[in-house]
Protein backbone atom coordinates (compact mmCIF):
# COMPACT_ATOMS: atom_id res chain seq x y z
CA UNK A 1 0.00 0.00 0.00
CA UNK A 2 0.90 3.87 -0.65
CA UNK A 3 -0.09 6.76 0.83
CA UNK A 4 0.21 10.14 0.98
CA UNK A 5 -0.39 13.23 3.73
CA UNK A 6 -1.00 16.63 2.09
CA UNK A 7 -0.99 19.46 3.74
CA UNK A 8 -2.95 22.37 2.15
CA UNK A 9 -2.56 26.24 3.33
CA UNK A 10 -5.44 27.77 1.98
CA UNK A 11 -6.24 32.06 2.44
CA UNK A 12 -8.14 33.32 4.99
CA UNK A 13 -11.64 33.71 4.98
CA UNK A 14 -11.90 30.96 1.81
CA UNK A 15 -13.02 27.56 4.01
CA UNK A 16 -16.62 27.43 3.00
CA UNK A 17 -15.32 27.71 -0.65
CA UNK A 18 -12.17 25.28 -0.66
CA UNK A 19 -13.93 22.38 1.10
CA UNK A 20 -17.11 22.55 -1.23
CA UNK A 21 -14.69 22.33 -4.00
CA UNK A 22 -12.50 19.22 -2.19
CA UNK A 23 -15.79 17.35 -0.97
CA UNK A 24 -16.46 17.20 -4.81
CA UNK A 25 -13.24 16.08 -5.75
CA UNK A 26 -13.47 13.05 -2.84
CA UNK A 27 -16.67 12.25 -4.50
CA UNK A 28 -14.88 11.89 -7.92
CA UNK A 29 -12.13 9.91 -6.76
CA UNK A 30 -14.30 7.20 -4.36
CA UNK A 31 -16.51 6.71 -7.81
CA UNK A 32 -13.57 6.35 -10.34
CA UNK A 33 -10.98 5.19 -8.71
CA UNK A 34 -11.12 1.75 -7.75
CA UNK A 35 -6.93 1.62 -6.54
CA UNK A 36 -8.15 4.46 -3.88
CA UNK A 37 -8.96 2.99 -0.64
CA UNK A 38 -8.70 6.48 1.49
CA UNK A 39 -8.96 10.09 0.28
CA UNK A 40 -10.27 12.71 3.36
CA UNK A 41 -9.83 15.75 4.23
CA UNK A 42 -9.36 17.09 8.00
CA UNK A 43 -8.92 20.67 9.56
CA UNK A 44 -5.85 21.00 10.86
CA UNK A 45 -5.34 22.53 14.58
CA UNK A 46 -3.03 24.78 12.64
CA UNK A 47 -5.25 27.67 11.05
CA UNK A 48 -6.27 27.77 7.62
CA UNK A 49 -4.68 24.53 7.38
CA UNK A 50 -5.78 21.08 6.28
CA UNK A 51 -4.71 17.61 5.96
CA UNK A 52 -5.85 15.22 2.92
CA UNK A 53 -4.84 12.03 3.89
CA UNK A 54 -4.63 9.28 1.11
CA UNK A 55 -4.19 5.91 0.85
CA UNK A 56 -3.34 3.61 -2.20
CA UNK A 57 -3.23 0.17 -3.20
CA UNK A 58 0.36 0.01 -5.18
CA UNK A 59 2.32 3.15 -7.31
CA UNK A 60 -0.04 2.88 -10.61
CA UNK A 61 -3.48 3.81 -8.25
CA UNK A 62 -1.31 6.87 -6.69
CA UNK A 63 0.40 8.02 -10.55
CA UNK A 64 -3.72 7.27 -12.25
CA UNK A 65 -4.84 9.67 -9.48
CA UNK A 66 -2.19 12.32 -10.17
CA UNK A 67 -3.22 11.51 -13.87
CA UNK A 68 -6.92 11.49 -13.78
CA UNK A 69 -9.25 14.29 -15.49
CA UNK A 70 -11.36 15.00 -12.50
CA UNK A 71 -8.24 15.37 -10.45
CA UNK A 72 -6.60 17.79 -12.96
CA UNK A 73 -9.83 19.46 -13.57
CA UNK A 74 -11.39 20.05 -10.06
CA UNK A 75 -8.18 20.00 -8.53
CA UNK A 76 -7.30 23.33 -10.29
CA UNK A 77 -10.24 25.08 -8.85
CA UNK A 78 -8.81 24.37 -5.50
CA UNK A 79 -6.01 26.74 -6.22
CA UNK A 80 -7.75 30.41 -5.85
CA UNK A 81 -8.05 29.46 -2.25
CA UNK A 82 -5.08 28.25 -1.94
CA UNK A 83 -1.76 30.37 -0.09
CA UNK A 84 0.86 28.17 -1.49
CA UNK A 85 1.24 24.70 -2.95
CA UNK A 86 0.93 21.59 -0.89
CA UNK A 87 3.33 19.77 1.47
CA UNK A 88 3.04 16.34 0.42
CA UNK A 89 4.44 12.79 2.31
CA UNK A 90 4.70 9.95 0.48
CA UNK A 91 4.66 6.65 2.56
CA UNK A 92 4.96 2.89 2.11
CA UNK A 93 3.18 0.90 4.43
CA UNK A 94 4.73 -1.31 6.82
CA UNK A 95 2.97 -5.12 6.61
Amino acid sequence: MKGIIATIRIKPGTAADFEKVFLELRAAVHANEPGNKLYDIFRSDEENAYMIMEQYVDQDSMDAHGKSEHFRTIGAKMGPFMAGPPEIKRLDMVE
